[in-house]
């Protein structure tokens, strides 16, 4: 097994929640491979071609992946990397490892890192593949979150909530850290949670605590003279460092929402912003009504999650999603 110094490290999290803004440190700090782009090799390739140990399925991924711009972000030679996977690949975790690999030797980086949001619901594939994996959550304000995910209209609601997308987008904060919470348990000293405003507002001290875990030195002057992606080009819903006369600042944006959307999403997540140690003001009661609807969506998220890893429903993934989908959060 890789020693901890040179052991992957797979930056996870809700999406919205400044699992980019990590990873591209970790970028700027210096003996990771560069690549900048999600994977998404457990939630969409897994599920789309099945078993990896079937020889004609790995070549179809192949075949899918290598028109992609995940491919073509790798710098790798595609004939290469192609008669590599067909020869030594049988999961999913082999792929990824397998491209990832390839990256750092071809940049002389001695580790790597990944960050697909989603693969936070996938921890147990994740070590199971990958043994040596260390895992980073990325924890943000819920209120914060739901109210990026809104504006992107990234979490659908039902047709009978339509315009409610803060709600949604509050509960699929809520179930997805839960979720990658109980999961992250597991791995007992493999599993760290980093709060996304100590990495802003705090970034040093919450660097060394990550450095510490991963053994990897992370300075942060050095990281923000580098400063690749987001760390210099913040990656935001709303406007940058360049909005005119007002500096840039991720955190506590919730508080400016008006009284009603404030207070639904106080009823919400109060409970569970407590648990994780944010202050929530006001009252943060929900009538019947509300929770009812809202408790509907967890229930739905866990539905569609199962379906699309446990049943041949995940084999009918939209392969378009794989063309162009750079995702960066």
């Amino acid at each position: 097994m890789a020693s901890r110094s040179s052991s992957p490290v797979f930056v996870l999290g809700c999406p919205r929640s400044g699992t980019t803004l990590l990873y591209h440190m970790l970028f700027s700090a210096g003996d990771f491979a560069v690549y900048h782009a999600e994977t998404h090799v457990f939630n969409l390739l897994a599920p789309r071609f099945g078993n990896l140990a079937v020889r004609a399925n790995r070549e179809r991924l192949m075949d899918v992946w290598l028109q992609t711009d995940y491919f073509r972000r790798t710098g790798l030679e595609p004939d290469e990397i192609k008669a590599q996977v067909l020869a030594e690949c049988s999961t999913a975790g082999d792929f990824l490892r397998i491209v990832m690999e390839s990256m750092s030797r071809k940049q002389n980086a001695r580790r790597w890192a990944e960050c697909t949001p989603e693969h936070l619901l996938y921890l147990h594939q994740i070590k199971k593949s990958i043994p040596e994996a260390l895992v980073v959550h990325v924890i943000r304000d819920g209120r914060d979150v739901a109210m990026s995910l809104a504006r992107q209209r990234w979490i659908r609601t039902f047709p009978w909530d339509s315009g409610r997308d803060l709600m949604a987008a509050a509960m699929y904060w809520k179930w997805l850290v839960k979720r990658g919470r109980e999961l992250g348990r597991a791995l007992g000293a493999d599993y760290l949670e980093v709060r996304f405003e100590d990495l802003n507002l705090r970034p040093q001290e919450s660097l060394t605590t990550i450095g510490a875990f991963i053994d990897h030195e992370l300075d942060y002057e050095k990281i923000v003279k580098v400063g690749l992606g987001s760390v210099s080009q913040p990656n935001t819903s709303f406007g940058g460092k360049d909005d005119k006369d007002q500096a840039f600042n991720p955190v506590g944006r919730w508080h400016s929402l008006p009284p009603q959307p404030m207070a639904l999403l106080q009823s919400l997540l109060g409970e569970f912003l407590q648990e994780l140690g944010y202050e929530v003001t006001g009252e943060h009661s929900r009538s019947l009504s509300l929770a009812a609807r809202a408790s509907l969506y967890p229930a739905w998220f866990t539905t569609k999650h199962w379906l699309r890893s446990h049943t041949p429903l995940g084999r009918f993934v939209d392969t378009g999603l794989l063309q162009s989908r750079i995702g960066s959060r």
